[in-house]
């Protein structure tokens, strides 16, 4: 197959244009129970007939979004790509994003990739104590689930893989802590084998080999969904996901 130098596929953004959106799906067209719209090169799904769900722009150095989930529990937002990216054809793969919490409370935050993207989005890992369950069939990413014993800091979660996904969160368990108000930069890779990194501020935290079947498509991207009657956030200074492009085709 022929070739040519645009070999590298990133989606990114750094939230500092013109293409933000309002609160909410609303005045977008969409309609109660579900759709998606764009925000630059991602899509933006999830529970977006409620005014309280949606991203909005922050007035703050540089560019950020506000991703606004929801005030019930296991409704909120998704931004990111499609899945349409393949570990073995488009490995490696990478999800960055720098990333910043106004409270730790009333939250559940995913960043990294995962295997089904439907309109409503759905969490693809509930946690509770020191449990996490693995809700999608193939993810990779970073935890942080107020529910949790442990609740400021991030886990390491993956499915799918000959690697059984772990479901004890202490053995996930980053030893990272978000701290309110504070930035941190996650990044989640997954090589073509399904081997997948973890980095909080580029420091290596873990590597998993076949963390993932590197033959299921994945989307990349943010998700954040509330857990009680408050509703739940977390603003991003850009997001980035990255794969090389499949020339087998």
């Amino acid at each position: 197959m022929a070739q040519s130098g645009y070999g590298r596929i990133v989606l990114f953004d750094e939230f500092a244009g013109p293409e933000i959106p309002v609160a909410n799906g609303v005045a977008y067209g969409v309609t109660a129970g579900g759709c998606a719209y764009y925000l630059g090169p991602f899509t933006v799904r999830g529970d977006l007939g409620e005014t309280d769900t949606g991203i909005v722009s922050l007035l703050k150095s540089g560019g950020w979004i506000r991703i606004s989930g929801n005030d019930e529990n296991a409704k909120g937002v998704w931004i990111g790509s499609e899945v349409v990216f393949s570990p073995t054809l488009n490995g490696p793969l990478a999800v960055e994003a720098r990333v910043e919490l106004q409270a730790l409370t009333t939250r559940s935050i995913f960043i990294g990739f995962m295997g089904t993207l439907a309109d409503d989005v759905a969490e693809p890992v509930t946690s509770t104590g020191s449990t996490h369950t693995l809700v999608a069939a193939a993810l990779c990413g970073f935890v942080l689930d107020s529910q949790l014993t442990d609740a400021a800091d991030w886990h390491m979660v993956y499915n799918g893989g000959t690697t059984t996904g772990e479901t004890v969160s202490t053995a996930v368990d980053a030893d990272e802590d978000a701290v309110a108000a504070a930035s941190q930069v996650l990044r989640v890779e997954i090589d073509s084998n399904g081997t997948a990194r973890w980095y909080i501020d580029g420091k290596l935290k873990q590597t998993t080999v076949n963390a993932v079947n590197p033959a299921t498509l994945q989307a990349g991207g943010i998700g954040c969904w509330g857990t009680t009657t408050t509703a739940a956030d977390i603003d991003a200074d850009y997001l980035a996901v990255e794969a090389n492009r499949d020339w087998t085709v």
